[in-house]
């Protein structure tokens, strides 16, 4: 089973992977397995950033990672890829997110784009597009350690993904915080 770990950059996807490989789970980086496989295509130069050709991705992971055993794929494009059998979307409060951008000395602009990104559940939005709801789930990040994040995933795996209220996608809502005094005032760079 192949299972994308995704969200917006700063809700902890690196973080719980490392603690998840050290339990024995099989992570993939999707960045450095992009890098290897030739799948990158170019640069943004705005977002100084690599762009991914996510068709010859998705071939390559197919082609290397079979889905009978479960490899997890790390990394905010796993959602995008139509071989992922199951998506684990990691969120994160748009004030707790800024700040843990912010501490990754983040520029203005890129903490800005991506506290945008959460507030509207681009990820989210993206998922459902391309999987099946019941294949989707939503964790939030923001009151959690590490560990629990982890320990929540690996719950998910060892049940093999049952259907759960805890983590069913449509929960998490941060479109309100778009309407807030905060984000008036810049208090997220939106103006």
């Amino acid at each position: 089973m192949r299972v994308a770990l995704t969200g917006t950059p700063g809700t902890g996807k690196t973080a719980v992977a490392f603690v998840l490989t050290k339990k024995g789970y099989h992570v993939v980086p999707l960045h450095k397995f992009a890098q290897r496989n030739n799948c990158i295509v170019g640069v943004d130069e705005k977002r100084k950033s690599q762009l991914v050709d996510v068709d010859v991705l998705n071939s390559c992971i197919e082609q290397e990672y079979p889905s009978t055993d479960v490899v997890l794929f790390e990394g905010h494009i796993g959602h995008l890829l139509r071989c992922m059998d199951k998506i684990v979307i990691l969120r994160c409060h748009p004030t707790q997110l800024k700040k843990r951008l912010q501490k990754k000395k983040w520029s203005v602009k890129k903490i800005k784009e991506n506290v945008e990104a959460e507030i509207l559940d681009v990820i989210l939005c993206e998922a459902v597009e391309l999987h099946h709801v019941d294949d989707i789930f939503e964790i939030d990040t923001t009151q959690k350690s590490i560990t629990e994040v982890a320990l929540a995933i690996e719950l998910m795996i060892q049940r093999n993904f049952e259907p759960t209220d805890a983590y069913t996608i449509g929960q998490i809502d941060w479109s309100e915080e778009i309407l807030t005094d905060r984000c008036v005032k810049g208090r997220y760079g939106i103006r």
